[in-house]
């Protein structure tokens, strides 16, 4: 285990001291005020109160920045988990969630352990972007109950059904809340132009929720749901932390939710460290980061709180406001626990068509529509990943979504790669100086791409058109660099092939794994040692020779006979 913040400590501890630690303390600061109303708004659009946004981006943040592989990365719940809680939480209850939360962190944990860390980063890029834009579409649908003030409950978590609630009741549209959603969007779009330093997230709401906190005050809007009307138990303290009781839970049941938030924290996380990676020059630990995130979401299971991951838009916020350490993430951690006790009350005030817009915009923000376009102008295997990962993310789940998509891009990618292999035929026909001394009945095949189950029946359908006038086959395997099984086997049925209609086997130039496999598979010693050659020139000189001799032998049976 090396967490980044403990190398920092041994190997520069000057980076905490002076004004660097005054920079990471400011980057924390600001790192807080984006991740509060986030954090509250997530909270309320995963169907649990909004302190419990605040509890997981307290101790999950902590644990993420304290213990993890990234020098920047900012740990707390995100908007990709809101869709899978509400599913949970649906199916299972809040204690269901905790558990999966807590199976969730073992998993990462043991991802970690075992080094899978690297493993992950292979999921193919039309995934990633299919998952992360499904997601996104997802979140927005969510929102749009609060947005549009419809206030309907029992709403399902499932896209469509949902997406048809919303039709059937648009005449049940919230006018006022509508329009006080809608400033909040135009206020957190255009204050981006305007000042960067500031969210403006942070400025919508403190603008949304003072006009309509006096205009209620003066007894207009008072449809306007807020926070306080939804919920009216709220309080700044912190839970004690409680184990849920796994003796009567159906853990069988909870395992694919566990899988599924520990697959999606797994991935965001480590691309939040790889953009960070990007944005800072420095290089994170992707198996240390997995157990951070682990640990990172036991405890705040613990305590009540959300799954967690790296936030990718929070650790740019670190980054481009001077960021620079671990220290950074513990600050902002620290920081909102601060506003948790001290404003909590005043969260009641605060518009939930404020807190839609807030999420609307991170959701069309986490929409890869550029990537998805220059994806569409790829490949047609590329676009099938991207749209059926897409597709099923939206209408299923992300793990169902990523096990279709992965098992179509390996299928696509075995496809690919067995069109690259190929045999070229050289005979007498293609006389060059390394082939000058060939004739009719030598015959060479030169094998190139790697030879694997999906290239096998290309090289046993080539074999069995061989032409059999030929009395030596030549196999030139210079440019196969890999083999497998299947193909060792073809190269068996090839041998019987060859003995069958008394044609000498040999073979040339293979490369050391190749080589190794043919060895462990029996292969030398079965055909022996003096058929194998390190040049294509030993090899036909090789053949030639024993063409010589067959001549020979013939010539002395013409002779005897006569």
């Amino acid at each position: 285990m090396r967490p980044k913040l403990f190398e920092i400590i041994k190997s520069s501890p000057q980076e905490l001291k002076g004004k660097e630690l005054i920079r990471d303390i400011i980057a924390g600061l600001i790192v807080a005020i984006v991740a509060l109303p986030l954090s509250i708004a997530l909270a309320i659009s995963s169907g649990v109160s909004p302190q419990v946004g605040l509890i997981t981006a307290i101790f999950a943040g902590f644990v993420i920045s304290f213990w993890g592989g990234s020098r920047v990365q900012i740990g707390g719940p995100t908007a990709a988990f809101v869709v899978i809680i509400c599913g949970i939480i649906e199916a299972h209850g809040i204690d269901g969630l905790i558990i999966s939360t807590i199976l969730a962190g073992i998993f990462l944990v043991l991802f970690g352990v075992f080094k899978l860390g690297d493993v992950i980063k292979f999921i193919p890029f039309p995934i990633t972007v299919g998952f992360t834009t499904g997601i996104a579409v997802t979140l927005f649908a969510t929102q749009l109950n609060d947005f549009l003030g419809l206030n309907l409950s029992g709403l399902s978590s499932e896209f469509l059904p949902k997406c048809l609630a919303y039709i059937q009741n648009l005449d049940k549209i919230d006018m006022p809340s509508l329009v006080t959603g809608l400033a909040a969007v135009a206020i957190i779009i255009g204050w981006g132009k305007i000042n960067k330093k500031i969210p403006g997230s942070l400025v919508a709401l403190l603008v949304c929720t003072t006009a309509v906190y006096f205009l209620q005050k003066n007894g207009h809007f008072t449809q306007i749901q807020t926070i306080g009307t939804k919920f009216k138990d709220l309080n700044g303290t912190l839970p004690m932390p409680k184990i849920p009781d796994f003796v009567h839970a159906n853990i069988p049941a909870l395992i694919q939710p566990a899988l599924t938030i520990a697959i999606l924290a797994g991935i965001e996380s480590l691309l939040s460290a790889v953009v960070a990676d990007g944005m800072t020059g420095d290089k994170h630990n992707s198996n240390q980061e997995l157990i951070a995130q682990g640990l990172a979401n036991i405890l705040s299971a613990l305590f009540g709180g959300l799954p967690a991951t790296g936030a990718i838009a929070r650790t740019a916020t670190n980054v481009k406001n001077g960021g620079h350490t671990p220290i950074a993430g513990i600050v902002h951690a620290i920081v909102i626990f601060i506003i948790m006790l001290v404003a909590m009350p005043l969260a009641k005030l605060i518009p939930m068509s404020v807190l839609a817009a807030v999420l609307i915009v991170v959701s069309l923000n986490m929409c890869q529509f550029r990537e998805f376009v220059e994806i569409a102008h790829t490949t047609k295997t590329d676009l099938c990943v991207l749209l059926l990962t897409f597709v099923l993310t939206v209408i299923f789940d992300l793990v169902v979504a990523i096990e279709f998509g992965m098992v179509l891009a390996m299928f696509m990618f075995m496809k690919k790669m067995s069109d690259t292999f190929h045999i070229n035929t050289v005979s007498k026909e293609h006389e060059s100086d390394t082939y000058k001394y060939i004739n009719d009945q030598v015959l060479i095949y030169e094998l190139a791409g790697p030879m694997f189950f999906g290239a096998s029946t290309v090289f046993v359908d080539t074999m069995k058109s061989l032409n059999t006038k030929a009395d030596i086959l030549i196999l030139r395997m210079k440019n196969v660099p890999m083999i497998d099984a299947t193909s060792l086997s073809s190269l068996n049925h090839v041998i019987d092939y060859a003995r069958r209609f008394h044609i000498v086997l040999l073979y040339s130039e293979i490369q050391p794994g190749p080589y190794k496999a043919l060895q462990k598979y029996g292969f030398i010693k079965k055909m022996g040692d003096d058929r194998f050659f390190k040049t294509i020139e030993e090899a036909i000189e090789y053949a030639t020779k024993i063409e010589d001799a067959k001549i020979e032998v013939r010539e002395n049976l013409k002779k005897n006979k006569k």
